[in-house]
């Protein structure tokens, strides 16, 4: 998601007092890098306070002459209006009936080139650009021309787009308040290659000759130029190292989390640690935009990548006494901090608590585009939800995505994101104790789901040779099935989570039903108290203080 104008991402460790970080992240897979033919783009939308929705657009047609508003898709504020397009596709969330979509991450970029009198802030844009486009090829077109039509209000931004056939990166920044536009470059990842962008500018140097699988503004150098942010040759251009010089944050909190995701699926990448430790600035190559993985990813691959907190790496969050008693893989915010005139900072691994929804989209050229793209969605961080199908075609969002009686500041029984957050929420504090019941009912409900697919969508295939109305109505409501199934799985889960470990205890069961005595109490509970390892922080902490003579 976007971030503070006034603070931006880059400048986080500098200014701790900075309120509010907004920051998510990207993945981009290939449809030869797949293990199923399928191409996949991510997103976790992160933003503290922000209340999550999947919002559904219909098809519409629209009269000569009519106008859009345009509302900023983080501060609702109204930024003024464009023409309408004659017809707009219907749109799920962040992918559109024609199977193309997009994802973003806010790098932020040079603060004076944020233009306070553009119109299109990225979230209209994405919105946009679904709504007019039948290819990634089209949506980078309709972007990029509207931001130079209309001014472009947001920082920088690199946005993930995709269809069936192709995945793109587009980045892009704004010229300031003194000339409407943007620059941008735009780069196709191969096939059988991997990408992610999380909140710092990816593109480095790209090849101007390459018209195939490269786009660009026509004066993404000139500009860069004439602003005194490049002085060199043409062929050793970066379109990061101009508009997004690295700092501290922008490598260890955003580029950490790129070299993690690459981590898991790219032998050697012990040889970038000092790209992105935040300690080594201008004295490493970068990572590549994109690289090939040593094996094909499953769909279950690309959800559980979504979940890394850097296990297993230097990075790793749970192996300190930060972790606390339980061994959380969470920290308080905000990431830097003070303390007796020094600054310290935490870990900003891909998933994290304020999560707002995390997206998983299936885009397949082998399939009718009704069956072929399916929107995984979940309503808080990655690692506490179970990602349930939403189909492109749907023609509504599964109501409890979309709740009318719920928003940031009311609680509803019917909100995934209040009944998730509720699960998470209890969750955190004792991880280590609630989190494998926790990550059982995930499994389950995603097993099942991915299980199910081929089944579902060889029905809908068969009902879309003979009525087009009956497929898209049997793949909505099966959309909606499958969230309403999660809802209830999760708030029996979080009846389940309260009982067994009431008060700090754990009620002990056997086959799935609490132990009780001849009288029909349950037997006392278990009082596991502190882990050893923990025992041990507390005594180093503690001394004496504590033994019993």
């Amino acid at each position: 998601m976007t971030i503070s104008k006034k603070w931006g991402i880059l400048l986080l460790l500098a200014v701790l007092a900075a309120p509010v970080a907004q920051a998510c992240t990207s993945f981009l897979v290939g449809k030869k890098a797949s293990a199923c033919g399928s191409a996949f783009i991510t997103y976790n939308q992160d933003s503290y306070g922000m209340f999550g929705r999947l919002l559904y657009y219909p098809a519409a047609d629209h009269a000569p002459g009519t106008m859009r508003r345009i509302v900023d898709g983080d501060t609702n504020t109204f930024h003024g209006e464009i023409a309408e397009a004659p017809h707009t596709y219907a749109v799920m969330g962040y992918i559109n009936e024609h199977q193309v979509a997009i994802t973003e991450t806010t790098f932020g970029g040079r603060e004076e080139l944020v233009d306070p009198k553009g119109i299109l802030d990225y979230v209209s844009l994405m919105t946009v650009a679904l709504q007019r486009s039948r290819t990634a090829r089209e949506a980078i077109d309709v972007m990029t021309s509207l931001v130079q039509e209309y001014g472009y209000a947001s920082e920088g931004e690199s946005f993930s787009i995709a269809d069936p056939n192709e995945v793109w990166i587009l980045e892009m920044i704004g010229k300031g308040p003194n000339e409407k536009g943007a620059v941008w470059v735009a780069v196709r990842i191969p096939d059988d290659c991997i990408s992610c962008h999380a909140n710092q500018s990816r593109i480095h140097r790209f090849d101007l000759k390459d018209k195939k699988n490269v786009r660009y503004a026509k004066d993404v150098i000139s500009f860069a130029r004439k602003q005194g942010f490049f002085d060199g040759k043409d062929a050793e251009f970066s379109f990061a190292d101009a508009y997004a010089p690295a700092n501290f944050g922008a490598l260890r909190y955003c580029e950490a989390r790129v070299w993690s995701f690459y981590n898991k699926w790219v032998d050697g990448m012990d040889r970038y640690l000092d790209a992105v430790d935040g300690k080594h600035i201008g004295q490493t190559e970068p990572m590549p935009l994109y690289m090939k993985p040593k094996q094909k990813l499953s769909l279950a691959d690309v959800m559980n990548s979504m979940r890394d907190h850097y296990e297993g790496t230097p990075f790793d969050v749970t192996q300190d006494v930060g972790a606390g008693p339980y061994c959380a893989p969470y920290r308080p915010t905000p990431l830097a901090w003070e303390h007796e005139g020094k600054k310290y900072f935490n870990e900003r691994p891909i998933s994290t608590q304020q999560t707002a929804g995390t997206y998983v989209i299936q885009v397949r050229d082998f399939l009718p585009n009704e069956i072929g793209g399916v929107l995984w969605f979940g309503n808080d961080d990655p690692n506490m939800v179970a990602y349930t199908p939403v189909y492109c075609c749907a023609k509504s969002a599964p109501a409890c995505y979309d709740p009318k009686d719920a928003n940031d500041v009311t609680f509803s029984w019917q909100s995934a994101f209040w009944v998730e957050n509720w699960v998470a929420n209890m969750t955190y504090p004792r991880y280590s104790q609630l989190f494998p019941s926790l990550k059982e009912a995930r499994e389950e409900l995603e097993k099942d789901f991915i299980a199910y697919q081929a089944t579902v969508e060889k029905q809908a295939a068969e009902l879309l040779r003979y009525d087009a109305d009956r497929a898209v109505a049997y793949l909505t409501d099966y959309s909606h099935s499958c969230a309403s199934r999660m809802m209830d799985r999760w708030i029996k889960l979080g009846q389940y989570l309260i009982v067994k470990y009431n008060d700090q205890t754990v009620k002990p069961e056997t086959d799935g039903k609490f132990d009780l005595t001849p009288d029909g109490l349950a037997v006392p509970p278990q009082r596991p108290g502190f882990s050893e390892e923990y025992k041990k922080v507390i005594i180093k902490e503690t001394g004496e203080k504590y033994r019993v003579p």
